[in-house]
């Protein structure tokens, strides 16, 4: 497990901004860092108000949110925005353009906003959304954001997420609450009828009156119906103390405790799933057999039901034997060399030549890699010293970086290609996910520094 730089923990808490970016950046891109530093966050977490805002394209939600952080900074609190945005199926991207509607809030410091994309999840919401409002709450903000996409029907993540919920309708959309129906509108704490200065408001609310009179919450909260023009900040006053209601309500009736009870089980599950999806397909995936398995279900020789149930069994089974697999079969990991960064192997030779005692077993280059090599054999293990033969050679940037020294530490592995499978299935970042030839036309592969507490780890396959 990556170790994680204790100032830069100290800054996220402290709420220095450039810090909170890159660790939402961290999340975002599965970086291997983003797990230990979320446990690191974690139990400074739990303090902040999470306020979930969903509703139609065009509601004004970006608008609203703007208001109501205004109103929170005015009130000294910290806020933290979370705007998702929707991904494109084709390119991948996304706009991000909700924080363009929140320019006046662009220099408060006190304000942190963030831009997240859906990368095709539906729900309303970022993969990792959660992730980011446990990095914001543990940096200091008392109050939390979260705006939604655009949704439909059936959209609901925000509310297994947010200690409350706020739905944004408004009147001209055609047959008003026929947009939502059961799911979005049962998920709302509070009901609001933005651009409520437009003809036909009043019969919106009416409609929400009409369709609330026909259940009763078990938690017996009646959501109040607010009326708002965002972009004139009317109403808003009135939305921030039905706010403050619904929590004094949830804080004494237990209601809060009960959601993030719910929330935080339906995250173990969900994480749950994620893990042992990306477990079992990372084998098949990688070594092509689900592509024979896809074959075999167009030719009917099994059913997709067989195949689940053979990798979830291979997935049990490497697992229990994932070490066995990655160590030779004696059991004993073998150093195969260590590798050492030199300015000059015609400085550094003579001192190693009188330590070991002989000169050099061999010297070579390995051009593909910009480096001279000068192994002395010890044992069933070797010394290398590295020089660069370029300005842009790993070792070069490696001397100008830290200076001469240990450069990286080698073990032998009998299979090298399944160590890699197994290594990047539990989580370990990789330099090379395939072997490639190295010197002494060895089969090699490097771990990323950030996996193995910041050593360069070379397996070398061994013959």
């Amino acid at each position: 497990m990556p170790k994680i730089d204790s100032e830069f923990v100290e800054k996220i808490l402290s709420g220095d901004r450039r810090a909170i970016a890159r660790a939402i950046s961290a999340v975002e891109n599965r970086d291997p860092t983003a797990v230990p530093l979320l446990r690191e966050l974690f139990p400074k977490a739990g303090r902040a108000r999470v306020i979930g805002l969903t509703g139609s394209p065009g509601a004004g939600k970006s608008t609203l949110v703007e208001k109501m952080a205004q109103d929170y900074r005015r009130g000294g609190g910290r806020v933290g925005i979370l705007a998702v945005d929707p991904t494109s199926p084709y390119s991948g991207g996304a706009i991000l353009g909700d924080r363009v509607r929140m320019q006046s809030l662009a220099h408060d410091p006190g304000v942190y906003i963030r831009s997240m994309a859906t990368r095709g999840q539906l729900g309303g919401l970022a993969p990792t959304t959660q992730d980011a409002v446990t990095i914001l709450d543990a940096s200091g903000c008392d109050t939390v954001l979260i705006e939604t996409v655009g949704v439909g029907q059936d959209e609901v993540e925000v509310a297994r997420l947010a200690d409350v919920t706020v739905l944004l309708l408004m009147p001209g959309s055609g047959d008003d609450i026929q947009t939502f129906k059961a799911g979005v509108m049962e998920i709302a704490d509070i009901y609001v009828i933005n651009k409520s200065d437009r003809a036909g408001a009043d019969r919106v609310a009416q409609e929400v009156t009409a369709m609330l009179s026909l259940a009763t919450r078990a938690d017996g909260w009646q959501p109040p119906i607010i009326k708002t023009v965002a972009t004139t900040g009317q109403g808003i006053a009135e939305l921030i103390q039905a706010l403050d209601e619904f929590h004094a309500f949830s804080e004494k009736g237990g209601v809060t405790n009960q959601r993030r009870k719910e929330h935080w089980r339906s995250r173990l599950l969900e994480l749950l799933r994620q893990t042992l999806f990306e477990r079992a397909a990372a084998g098949p995936l990688h070594d092509g057999s689900i592509d024979r398995q896809v074959d075999d279900l167009l030719l009917h020789r099994t059913d997709p039901h067989q195949v689940v149930e053979g990798i979830i069994a291979s997935l049990f089974s490497r697992s229990a034997a994932r070490d066995a697999a990655i160590l030779p079969q004696s059991g004993e990991m073998k150093i195969h060399h260590v590798g050492i960064a030199v300015e000059s192997l015609a400085a550094a030779v003579p001192i190693f030549q009188r330590v070991i005692g002989r000169a050099p077993d061999a010297e070579e280059t390995v051009a593909d890699q910009k480096v001279r090599v000068a192994s002395f054999l010890l044992g069933n293990s070797r010394l290398e010293l590295l020089e660069a033969t370029g300005g842009d050679s790993p070792i070069a940037r490696f001397i100008s970086k830290r200076g001469p020294g240990i450069h990286h530490l080698a073990l032998a592995v009998p299979d090298l290609a399944g160590a890699l499978r197994i290594l990047e299935s539990n989580g370990m970042r990789l330099i090379d996910r395939e072997p490639r030839i190295g010197a002494g036309g060895e089969r090699i592969a490097f771990i990323h520094p950030v996996s193995t507490a910041g050593v360069l780890i070379e397996l070398i396959e061994e013959s």
